[in-house]
C-alpha cells in the first residue's frame, strides 16, 4: 500500500513543478498580495502579533511537540502502550527531523528567489522557477533561498501523526491538524511576500513523500526483527563473556 501511495505522491509532486513552470499561477496569485503603488505587502512581515501568531507561535508549537512525542517514548513504561504506539512514534519522530532537513537543503541548491526579491515586486532578481536558468549577463552576490518553503516543512512533517493514531477519526484529525499548521505558515509567508504558492504546495507534498518512505521502512517486516536480532545477539555475547 505505502509504494502505490510513494508512485502516486512521487508522480503529483513532478506534475505540480511541470504546472507551475508551465503557467504562471504564483504571478497571477502573489499579485493580490502586493500592491504596486505602495510598493508593499498585504501584511508587513514586522508586525509583531502576526509574526508570534502565524511564525514563531507555530515553530514553538512544532519544537514543544517534538520534546513531547520523544518523552512520551522514553518515559512510558507501560509494554502494551509502548507495543502498541512504538512503530507509529518512531514514525512522527523521523519525520520531524527528516522532512525539515531535506526541505532546507533543497532550499540550499535550488537557487530560486522570493516574491519580495523579483523586480515584478520592485526587488532586484528577473522572475525565474525551478527549472529556469538565470540571464547569462545576471551576476548573482548570493545563492537564492526560497525554494522549497522550510518554514512550512515543520507543519508538514506533522502529516506523519496520522501513522500514530489508530482510528480513522483520529487520523483524519491529526492530518487536519498537520494541514492547518503548514498552510498557516505557508500564506502567512505569502503574505509577507516570502514564497510563492508553488513553494509550499511542493513542500506539502515532499514532505507526505519522505513520510510515506518513512513509514514503509518502519513497517517493514524486518525492521524491528533485526534490532530484536540485535539485542538478542549482544545478549548471548554477555552471557558467554560472563
Amino acid at each position: 500500500m505505502h509504494t502505490k501511495q510513494i508512485v502516486v505522491t512521487g508522480v503529483a509532486l513532478v506534475l505540480t513543478v511541470l504546472l507551475f513552470h508551465w503557467f504562471s499561477i504564483d504571478l497571477w496569485l502573489e499579485d493580490y498580495f502586493y500592491n504596486p503603488d505602495l510598493k508593499q505587502w498585504i501584511l508587513d512581515k514586522d508586525q509583531k502579533i502576526a509574526k508570534l501568531i502565524f511564525y514563531d507561535g507555530i515553530k514553538r508549537i512544532y519544537v514543544f511537540s517534538i520534546i513531547l512525542l520523544s518523552a512520551a517514548l522514553l518515559i512510558f513504561k507501560n509494554k502494551h502502550i509502548i507495543k502498541t504506539y512504538r512503530q507509529g512514534l518512531m514514525i512522527v519522530l523521523l519525520s520531524c527531523v527528516a522532512v525539515p532537513v531535506v526541505v532546507g537543503g533543497l532550499k540550499g541548491i535550488t537557487n530560486t528567489p522570493c516574491p519580495k526579491d523579483i523586480t515584478h515586486y520592485n526587488g532586484h532578481i528577473l522572475y525565474v522557477d525551478f527549472l529556469d536558468t538565470y540571464l547569462e549577463d545576471f551576476t548573482q552576490t548570493g545563492n537564492q533561498l526560497c525554494f522549497p518553503a522550510a518554514h512550512a516543512s515543520g507543519g508538514f512533517a506533522l502529516l506523519s501523526l496520522f501513522f500514530l493514531f489508530k482510528t480513522r477519526k483520529n487520523k483524519m484529525l491529526a492530518l487536519a491538524a498537520a494541514m492547518t499548521t503548514g498552510w498557516t505558515t505557508g500564506l502567512y509567508k505569502m503574505l509577507i511576500g516570502d514564497h510563492f504558492l508553488s513553494h509550499t504546495i511542493v513542500t506539502m507534498l515532499l514532505a507526505w513523500l519522505i513520510i510515506l518512505i518513512i513509514a514503509r521502512t518502519i513497517h517493514s517486516k524486518n525492521f524491528f526483527s533485526i534490532s530484536h536480532k540485535a539485542r538478542a545477539g549482544d545478549t548471548v555475547t554477555l552471557t558467554a563473556n560472563k
